[in-house]
């Protein structure tokens, strides 16, 4: 069926391109008539697939509900080959669980590191200054480029005033806030 629609669509287009090459309108006329012939193909090909589908999935649904015992055998060899098939999942314990204090001393590496608790004092002399933190694509928290828990990770280089200005805020591992305050503290110290 879908063959003969093909060599209709391909007559009608040639019949399209000599109306337009000799201005003949009859040549028109006859391509959208056998445009419409192979549309109408396809919607009683549509027809007749759905129907041919709705009449296979009513007559399963028939014999099955004709005998019931047939229908409970097959629900318990079903029951009996799920626990071979199924794959366990197994969970793993979350840091400081086991109670483990190696491993509750290493620094967060994936998710989202936590907020540093700034002092107010410290806050007022960073937002201030423009020195060079980075920050992470999709995460909130600014770092100081030493920071461990950037390993590999793809950075943003931004001065720290702007980062603020940006709604970034100050990752808990590397305390950025209170080692560039206190940076900035040592050398006013020291030029003054």
């Amino acid at each position: 069926m879908l063959y003969i629609v093909l060599v209709l669509v391909l007559a009608a287009l040639g019949l399209l391109v000599a109306a337009l090459i000799t201005a003949n309108s009859l040549w028109a006329w006859i391509s959208i008539g056998l445009s419409v012939v192979a549309g109408l193909l396809l919607v009683f090909d549509w027809l007749r697939r759905r129907k041919k589908r709705s009449a296979e999935n009513a007559a399963p649904v028939e014999e099955t509900a004709d005998d019931p015992a047939d229908e409970a055998a097959e629900s318990e060899e079903d029951d009996e080959e799920k626990p071979e098939d199924a794959e366990q999942t197994v969970l793993m314990p979350t840091t400081g669980e086991l109670g483990d204090a190696e491993e509750a001393a290493e620094p967060q590496r994936t998710g989202d590191p936590g907020e540093e608790e700034s002092d107010p004092a410290d806050v007022a002399i960073v937002s201030e200054l423009e020195t060079e933190i980075v920050v992470v694509d999709e995460y909130p928290r600014y770092h100081v480029t030493t920071c461990a828990w950037l390993e590999t990770r793809d950075t943003i280089p931004l001065g720290i005033g702007e980062a603020r200005q940006l709604g970034f805020t100050p990752c808990a591992l590397c305390t950025p806030d209170a080692e560039i305050a206190g940076q900035h503290r040592d050398k006013t110290k020291a030029d003054g």
